[in-house]
Parts: C-alpha cells; structure tokens; sequence
C-alpha cells in the first residue's frame, strides 16, 4: 500500500476552547480540565484535569517522552498526576509507564498486565519494524529533506523533525517495559471530585485488551487505538470480527467528541462506520484470496481497499500492511481449528 503523510482535519472537528503550547506538547482544552495532548513521540494523549490531581491517558514512546509530557502538564496545572491509564499494550502508549513513582496507580485492563510480561514487547512488532525499520528510514528522508530545503523557515521546522528523530534511538535504550500496576476486567469507575471517568472493555479488537476513556458528563471519550478517526490503525494484534462488533457497542455509547490515540479528534459516529467497513471488506478480500492458496505476503499486494480512499487518505494504491495480513490470516487459520 503506498502512504501519504497526510493531516486531515475537518474545520467542525475539534470545539476548542483554549489552547496552550509547551516545550514539547500543545494542549487542546476541549471541555473544563479536559485537554488534548499533541506533539510527542509516539501517542496522542489526553489530560484530565480534576479537582485535587490529574489523570493522563497513554505516556507515549519513551521515558524522556513522558518526562517532557510532565514538564509540559506544569504550564496548564500544578497538580500531580496520580493515575495513569494505558489504552493497550503497544510501546507508543505504554513505554513512559517506567517514569512513575510507585505510588501512582497505572491502571490498564488485565489483558494489557499479561502481554507486557509474557509477550517479549520489546523483540515484536509493532516494536521492530517502527523502531528497527521505519525509524532509521524517517531520519534518513529528513536528512534528505533538510538539505535540499531552500526555505529558511521550513528548513529549520525540518531540522528540528529531524533533531527529534536522532535522539529517539539513545531515549529507546533508557526503556523499561512497565506493566499497569491496576487492572480490571470489564469496567472501571473512577470518582475524581466532581469528575467521573469510566474505563470499558467493550470487546477484543485492535488488541485483546483495548480501554475506551469514557467521560460521561462531558459527552467524550478517548478510544486508543482502537478508532483513529481518518487514519489507519496497525493491525498485527487484531481480532478482526470482534473489532467491528466492538466498534458497535462504542457507537451504542452516548458522546459528542472523540479523542483518538492517533489523528485528529472527529464527532460523526459515521467516521466509525467507515472503519468498521474497511475492516470488514478487507476480512471479505483476505479471505478470498486465502482460499485461492494466495500467502499473507502476496495478499498484503493484492488487496484493493481504494474504494475507501475517500474515508482514508493515506491509501494511494492497492495494498496492506504486511503485518496486519500476516495476522488476518493467522486469525483466520485460528478461527477454521475452533472446534
């Protein structure tokens, strides 16, 4: 699949009341004491704000991630954070975890505890291809980029693109995979003064053990990775069937903003709609092609999702990402042994 870097915004998109920039993140204030955290390597995150301490959703890539996330919360309040919630598993939501005091509560579903200390995170994807690969190859187009770049300004935005890039590799060494130190298993209510926030487990879909954020009173919830809007999520950890009908039971849900792990904040339940249909033609042609005896590689080729190019800009040709094909078909091969 050829991709585009792409930024797609809708101008209805995002009702922001305030917003205020750090050294690293910009801070999108979205509804009293709720922000949309911008800016980082790895994660989008969200900031909430309450009457005594603050609750942050995902820590991002690094530990130097997360601590320049911290620095930066200071310039919108001076409480600590005490909670921290992991949206699943993956490195660039979890891999800031190893920064926190011990008396901070990191609450991930049960499923998330488990793959952080059996799965080996650090020597699978997504960790290896976007670390060992992609990596390498984005420090190389910027270097690229910054020096053919006539312009002044953007080529000092690129330098700084790509200043950010050199350092990931030394931050990368300073990784300590820290499993939530909290779980539950279906839901979790947390009373914050004046504030609640429910943590659901609406299903398996991008992962086995995926949190929606869901805050009630302010109509919002933040769904990880598991809906990002006009982007493509990785798939080398789905449950393709159970995403889509987990996708159902998140349109079920009474909100008017979504905060998504990746992208851009959307309100049209109809952007999920879009996903669910993607996912589902993409099982439909998978399967197809499985049937004629086509291997994961090859159909990682042979896929045509254009017809969604409307909903997803970043399709340009043909094609998938290998690693969600290899695991469509193994989900499949899975699914043809249950007795």
């Amino acid at each position: 699949m050829k991709i585009v870097a792409t930024t797609f915004v809708l101008a209805i998109t995002i009702p922001v009341l305030f917003a205020q920039n750090g050294k690293t993140y910009k801070f999108e204030r979205v509804a009293e004491g709720v922000y949309y955290a911008t800016g980082g390597v790895g994660s989008n995150n969200v900031v909430i704000v309450n009457d005594q301490d603050v609750v942050l959703v995902d820590d991002g890539t690094t530990p130097a991630t997360a601590r320049a996330l911290l620095v930066d919360i200071k310039s919108i309040t001076n409480k600590p954070v005490r909670t921290v919630i992991n949206t699943h598993f993956h490195y660039d939501h979890t891999d800031g975890n190893s920064v926190f005091s011990p008396d901070v509560e990191i609450i991930g579903h049960e499923y998330v505890r488990t793959a952080m200390l059996t799965f080996d995170v650090l020597h699978r994807e997504p960790y290896k291809t976007s670390q060992g690969v992609r990596l390498p190859e984005q420090i190389a187009s910027l270097q690229k980029q910054v020096a053919a770049e006539k312009d002044a300004s953007r080529k000092a935005a690129l330098g700084k693109d790509l200043a950010v890039a050199q350092a990931i590799p030394e931050q990368l060494k300073e990784v300590q995979p820290t499993p939530p130190n909290v779980t539950y298993a279906s839901k979790l209510t947390l009373h914050k003064g004046k504030r609640e926030i429910q943590l659901l487990f609406l299903g398996r879909g991008h992962t086995g053990g995926d949190t929606f954020v869901y805050l009630p009173q302010e109509r919002i919830i933040c769904t990880g990775d598991m809906e990002e809007g006009a982007r493509l999520a990785y798939m080398g950890d789905a449950f393709f069937d159970e995403w889509v009908t987990s996708l159902n039971a998140l349109k079920k849900l009474d909100f008017a903003l979504v905060l998504p792990g990746h992208g851009t904040p959307f309100r049209d339940k109809n952007v999920i709609t879009a996903f669910q249909s993607y996912l589902t033609d993409l099982t439909k042609q998978a399967a197809s092609l499985r049937k004629q005896g086509i291997a994961a590689d090859d159909a990682a080729k042979r896929v045509d999702l254009t017809s969604h190019k409307k909903d997803f800009p970043e399709i340009q040709g043909p094609g998938a990402d290998v690693r969600g094909m290899r695991r469509l078909y193994q989900w499949m091969q899975d699914r043809d042994q249950k007795p």
